[in-house]
């Protein structure tokens, strides 16, 4: 067993790698909603409106929240590092031979990463992710090649590799701004298990999201007014702070935004750090500058969100093809030798990879011209139906001058609710507002979170009295952080509710 796992090393130093992360990640989702938690507490005390309410907090301090916030963590900066350190594991054996003068500079690279991702201020998990995960995989690496070296496995090696070059120049072709969304579309919306799949992310990545937001993306903040007896702007200064969701609480030692006075100045602080000072003057004149400025400065993970991002969009499918691939040679290894068993995996994982990318082509949203709208509108194809509503949705249009307008408006097809919804958002007609309204009781989170976006870019702020409730009894963050800016977007701000 052990020489089957030896011959199949990226994927158990892969799952090495996966598993620390997954420890760690855990762990940081964890103490990020224990903090959440303590906010919105301090918030609630104060008489505000919190998001997320009171039925989602709770799991705040759960196990299952922080573990299932966690794999995204997991599946994107830790697959992101194991396949960085296998990538250059792999240089360090097969082309330079061990040469200990590249090994320095890999850890001069790796100091370099360290560095950089601590720039703006010491973060502890960010930092561990990169100690600890490198070695992992650095030490089952080579230690698997060098009984591969006695084996000569090189010529096998490159079987493996270049399918998975070609795949990614495949995906490349792929890429564009609506990828995610048509992916979503084509293999999540449209079967029960890709449903589950789409509805397990939506519920469980903002966990993970609230620990590298920054203050601008952050839905609630807490807020602390010193000197207020010697600031007659101090009221000014509150309801401006409101109006951008920074809330005035008084239970917590560290809030997101202190706000100091001295002399004619205002000095903004961040969790106990100055990080800005603007005279009185200056703020008053241009409040959401300021408080955009004060966001930016405070932002301690812009290079580790760029990270996150690449690595979701590259080591997130390569983490999938390695472990299938590596399952599927260990199933075949009982049977077969190790390196046809491996051949046959890489062999089964590229077909199947081809027939997906394909089949995301053929079945993508194709622009379809303004003329040919109403006839792709009345398509057998979902496809061609979906298309037509992106383009009318992007245009601006309104739908309702279609025929086929009612027939989608029941459609069984989750993306075409979706689109459909996305497109009323746009459109002017009272008799569509109705329509609207019917969509909050669809059963499927993307289709209702769609509803509340369009009801806030409608802009009739008699849907107010409809989200608040929403905001107050569901038990969906999303659908939640969905309502909340569509109050915002209708001009509602937040006010002692007692």
């Amino acid at each position: 067993m052990r020489n089957r796992l030896i011959h199949v090393y990226p994927f158990t130093a892969l799952l090495l790698g996966l598993m620390v992360t997954q420890v760690l990640a855990t762990v940081h989702v964890y103490l990020s909603n224990t903090d959440l938690y303590d906010g919105l507490m301090a918030i609630k005390d104060a008489g505000y409106l919190i998001i997320p309410n009171k039925y989602v907090m709770g799991g705040l301090k759960g196990f299952g929240p922080a573990f299932s916030g966690g794999l995204f963590f997991t599946f994107s900066i830790g697959a992101g590092i194991s396949f960085f350190t296998l990538a250059l594991a792999w240089i360090w054996d097969r082309f330079f031979y061990r040469k200990k003068y590249l090994l320095y500079l890999f850890l001069l690279l790796w100091l370099g990463c360290l560095f950089a991702l601590n720039f703006h201020g010491f973060k502890l998990f960010v930092t561990l992710y990169f100690l600890m995960i490198p070695p992992v995989i650095f030490a089952a690496a080579t230690g698997s090649l060098s009984h591969l070296n006695k084996q000569n496995r090189r010529p096998n090696e490159i079987i493996h590799i270049i399918p998975v070059i070609v795949l990614a120049l495949l995906l490349s072709w792929q890429m564009d701004s609506r990828m995610f969304t048509d992916f979503r579309d084509i293999f999540l919306l449209s079967n029960p298990v890709g449903s589950k799949i789409n509805n397990f992310y939506y519920k469980y990545t903002l966990y993970p999201a609230e620990v590298f937001k920054s203050l601008n993306q952050k839905m609630l903040k807490t807020s602390r007014i010193e000197n207020k007896g010697k600031n007659a702007s101090a009221h000014t200064l509150e309801q401006i702070l409101i109006s951008y969701d920074y809330i005035p609480i008084k239970s917590r030692s560290e809030v997101d935004l202190k706000v100091a006075s001295a002399d004619d100045d205002f000095i903004f602080e961040n969790r106990g750090r100055p990080i800005l000072r603007i005279s009185s003057k200056k703020f008053f004149a241009d409040p959401d500058r300021a408080i955009k400025e004060f966001s930016k400065k405070s932002d301690t993970y812009p290079f580790f969100r760029r990270i996150t991002f690449l690595s979701l969009l590259i080591a997130f499918p390569l983490a999938i093809y390695v472990i299938v691939q590596g399952l599927i040679s260990l199933a075949l290894s009982l049977f077969l030798s190790v390196r046809a068993s491996s051949v046959i995996a890489s062999a089964l994982c590229f077909t199947l990879c081809l027939v997906v990318i394909f089949s995301f082509h053929l079945n993508r949203s194709r622009d379809v011209s303004v003329k040919n709208l109403a006839v792709a509108l009345s398509s057998e194809r979902w496809q061609n139906r979906v298309a037509a509503l992106k383009i009318i949705e992007k245009k601006g249009l309104e739908v309702k001058q279609f025929q086929a307008y009612p027939r989608l408006l029941t459609s069984p097809h989750i993306a075409e609710r979706y689109w459909i919804v996305r497109t009323l958002a746009n459109s002017r007609n009272p008799a569509t507002y109705r329509d609207l309204l019917n969509f909050l009781n669809d059963t499927h989170p993307n289709v209702f979170s769609m509803a509340l976006y369009a009801l806030g870019k409608r802009g009739n702020k008699q849907a107010i009295n409809k989200i608040i409730p929403i905001i107050e009894t569901s038990n969906d963050w999303y659908n939640q952080w969905y309502a909340y800016k569509a109050l915002r977007a209708l001009g509602w701000r937040q006010t002692k509710l007692n």
